[in-house]
């Protein structure tokens, strides 16, 4: 209880400074099960979301994640499902992490993948509700569960399947942001190999 009061203070004190500075997005983990079960879990992420949406400030971004031990938010269904929660409120949105779709066991990696990943999104949360991307490549193979961001084309995903994912006529539209590892000589790679594959696609 001590743990969920800090995050739910912590969340509500990050609304308030977006607000402050007029940030459009807050991007958020739902957070781990732990001792209590999913189902109670949900409600709980739910119950700190409704209360974040009672001010003033962004629209909060549930992350999904690379299912890693307790993590919520690894299937698409369980954030269609905490959004449900909280009666699909209109601030309330998602961002997909590429990295994070892929070790949770999404195939992005292909196109035929790619489109059954986002058709599932459009049936469990509404592509409407997609509002950013965070671009990365996994370190780790798919369906591994175990979150680690990698350089773009270096990974699991490859070249190739940012090519997919940046050429996209829907994911084109969104804004991205890369969380790959730090590095000022990749940070510049990462950059050129992102325009690079986007060069056709008109995606910047």
């Amino acid at each position: 209880p001590d743990l969920y009061r800090k995050s739910v203070d912590s969340l509500m004190v990050e609304m308030e400074r977006c607000k402050l500075l007029g940030v459009d997005y807050l991007v958020t983990h739902v957070g781990k099960a732990k001792a209590v079960g999913r189902e109670d879990a949900m409600e709980r992420v739910a119950r700190a979301l409704r209360r974040a949406l009672e001010l003033e400030g962004p629209v909060i971004l549930l992350e999904n994640t690379a299912g890693q031990g307790s993590e919520l938010g690894a299937s698409l269904g369980e954030l269609g499902e905490i959004i449900a929660l909280v009666d699909r409120d209109p601030r309330l949105g998602v961002c997909v992490d590429t990295a994070h779709a892929f070790q949770a066991g999404y195939p992005i990696h292909t196109s035929d993948g790619l489109e059954v990943f986002l058709e599932e999104l459009d049936k469990e949360v509404g592509l409407g509700c997609l509002k950013l991307l965070h671009l990365n490549d996994s370190k780790t193979p798919l369906g591994s569960r175990v979150d680690r961001h990698w350089h773009i084309g270096e990974g699991h995903i490859g070249l190739e399947g940012f090519r997919s994912i940046i050429s996209h006529p829907f994911l084109r539209g969104l804004p991205a942001i890369m969380e790959t590892p730090y590095s000022p000589s990749w940070d510049k790679k990462n950059m050129e190999r992102v325009r690079e594959l986007d060069q056709m696609s008109g995606y910047i």
